[in-house]
C-alpha cells in the first residue's frame, strides 16, 4: 500500500486557499502560521490539522524562525509544503529541508507582477490580463519554476477587490490540482 504524502501549509491570513485544499481532499496534516490568531488556523483546526504559530518576534531572526518551522513540519511527517497566502519570504534554513517540495500560489502571471501587491500592480500598469500562477519556491521573490498558470482578464472598471476575487476563483482550482499531481508523483 502506498503511503500518503504529508502536506503542510503555511498561512498568514484568512486561509481561503487552505480551505480550497481541504475542500479538494488534499491530506493537510499540519498548518503553520506566522501570525497568531490568523483565521486560517481556525479552518485548519476544523479540518483536524495540527497547527503551530511561529511569530518572527519569538525568534532571534528569520533564519532561526524558519529553521524551527521546518523542523516542526518535518517532525510531523510533512514532505510537501504549500504556501497559501503566506506573506513572508522563506529562508534557506527552511527551503533546504524540502528541496523542490515547496509551492506557492501567486495572483499574477509570473514573471509579471511579483511581490505582495500583484493585483494592484497589474491594475496600475493597465494590464489587459493577469492571472494565477502556482510555482516552486526558491530564495527569490516569486522567481521559482512555474508549474501552472491561468490567465484572468482585467475588465473595464475592475477594482483590486473585484479582480482579486476572480483570480482567487482560479487559484482555488489550480492550486489543489498541482498539489494533487505533486503528491501522486
Amino acid at each position: 500500500m502506498r503511503r500518503r504524502t504529508g502536506v503542510g501549509v503555511l498561512v498568514s491570513g484568512s486561509g481561503t486557499n487552505l480551505q480550497a485544499l481541504i475542500d479538494a481532499g488534499i491530506p493537510v496534516a499540519a498548518v503553520a502560521a506566522n501570525v497568531a490568531g490568523a483565521p486560517a488556523l481556525a479552518r485548519a483546526a476544523a479540518a483536524g490539522a495540527e497547527t503551530g504559530v511561529f511569530p518572527l518576534d519569538a525568534y532571534l531572526d528569520r533564519d532561526a524562525r524558519d529553521g524551527a518551522m521546518a523542523e516542526w513540519l518535518a517532525s510531523r511527517g510533512i514532505e510537501l509544503v504549500v504556501c497559501a497566502g503566506y506573506m513572508q519570504l522563506l529562508r534557506p534554513s527552511f527551503l533546504s529541508r524540502f528541496p523542490d517540495r515547496v509551492v506557492n500560489v501567486h495572483p499574477a502571471l509570473l514573471p509579471a507582477f511579483p511581490g505582495a501587491h500583484a493585483v494592484e500592480d497589474a491594475l496600475a500598469a493597465g494590464a489587459a490580463q493577469t492571472g494565477a500562477t502556482v510555482h516552486l519556491v526558491d530564495e527569490g521573490v516569486d522567481t521559482g519554476r512555474v508549474l501552472r498558470q491561468e490567465a484572468v482578464p482585467v475588465l473595464p472598471g475592475d477594482t483590486a477587490e473585484s479582480l482579486h476575487a476572480r483570480i482567487q476563483t482560479v487559484e482555488h482550482r489550480i492550486l489543489p490540482e498541482v498539489v494533487r499531481e505533486m503528491i501522486a508523483a
